[in-house]
């Protein structure tokens, strides 16, 4: 008698079982795989639309409105971290809708970007789902997400970092020209 066998044949027979049973492997489809021989993990990108174009004016005005120049990092951040501040220290009750802060200052990332990159703004649809986005016009393969960008910073609590990401990206871009 074994000490660990519990008489379920030996391991061979159990590993043929094993491998005889595909049903639990889902079969590839491979109807999601384009011409060049990518799959669904490539990123997708189309012209921004009417809405999209009224979204970016609706965040420029809003920063304009509040005397912050896009095209000025060390402004936006600034702006970006006194907005937060004092959203921070409201009573919960009483904040404003955070999303409509951090959709400003995507807006003002992206644009800095468009402005001083060859990213630009597109449409961008990947796995995780469908965002305004800006994209290099070259390969298509490199994205930034600002909103992304802004609400995983947003939900950590972090400030000071706009300036420094910013300036980041702006050098991976220069590089790869």
């Amino acid at each position: 008698m074994a000490w660990f066998g519990r008489g379920k044949g030996s391991a061979d027979e159990v590993a043929e079982a094993a491998a005889a049973d595909t049903s639990r492997f889902p079969t590839a489809d491979e109807s999601m795989i384009d011409d060049a021989g990518m799959g669904p993990l490539r990123p997708r990108d189309r012209r921004i639309g009417a809405n999209e174009q009224a979204r970016i004016d609706a965040g420029l005005a809003a920063l304009a409105a509040a005397g912050v120049s896009v095209d000025d990092l060390d402004a936006l951040g600034a702006a970006y971290d006194r907005e937060y501040a004092e959203w921070h220290g409201t009573r919960k009750g009483k904040r404003p809708d955070h999303d409509l802060i951090v959709e400003k200052y995507a807006i003002g990332i992206g644009e800095h970007l468009a402005r001083t990159t060859d990213l630009r703004w597109r449409i961008v649809t990947d796995v995780f789902g469908t965002d305004l986005a800006l994209a290099d016009q070259k390969e298509g393969d490199f994205i930034v997400v600002p909103t992304n960008l802004v609400a995983a910073r947003w939900m950590r609590t972090e400030i000071g970092w706009i300036p420094g990401v910013v300036r980041h990206l702006i050098a991976v871009r220069t590089d790869a020209r």
